[in-house]
């Protein structure tokens, strides 16, 4: 699964005026797009997520700042850095995600697959990592 999570270069269109990306569900990314939310005003040293998903696909981008993004599939645990809004990370379902070390004035926009749904979730990592080592989805 840790093979999944990759870097995707968004496209960027210069222009004297600034630069535009766009980003469009099934074409950029892997997934229709159901919502969008963004996480700012984190204060330093605290993290968000801290969860896993079961069918829930994310592309994580830094529109402001920077951040890390700390994904595990239950057997690996990677951190990758982002600070370009040009750049996405993806990540698939079944991976525990962590969200750390945001940058002063650090905005970390999300595009989700699927609406919001609690079911979705494995809150306690244990829990999580004994889902991938017996290949069940509660």
């Amino acid at each position: 699964m840790m093979d999944q999570c990759r870097i995707i270069d968004l496209p960027k269109h210069h222009d004297p005026r600034g630069n535009l990306s766009v980003i469009e569900g099934g074409i950029h990314v892997p997934f229709d797009i159901k919502r969008v939310y963004y996480l700012y005003d984190v204060p330093g040293g605290s993290s968000r997520a801290g969860h896993g998903h079961i069918e829930l696909q994310q592309l994580f981008i830094a529109m402001s700042g920077s951040f890390d993004v700390v994904v595990d599939d239950g057997y690996q645990r990677k951190k990758i850095h982002l600070n370009r809004s040009y750049y996405g990370l993806y990540v698939p379902g079944m991976m525990w995600r962590e969200v750390e070390n945001f940058s002063s004035g650090g905005v970390c926009l999300v595009l989700a697959s699927t609406l919001y749904d609690p079911k979705d979730y494995y809150h306690d990592y244990d829990e999580f990592v004994a889902a991938t080592h017996q290949h069940i989805i509660k």
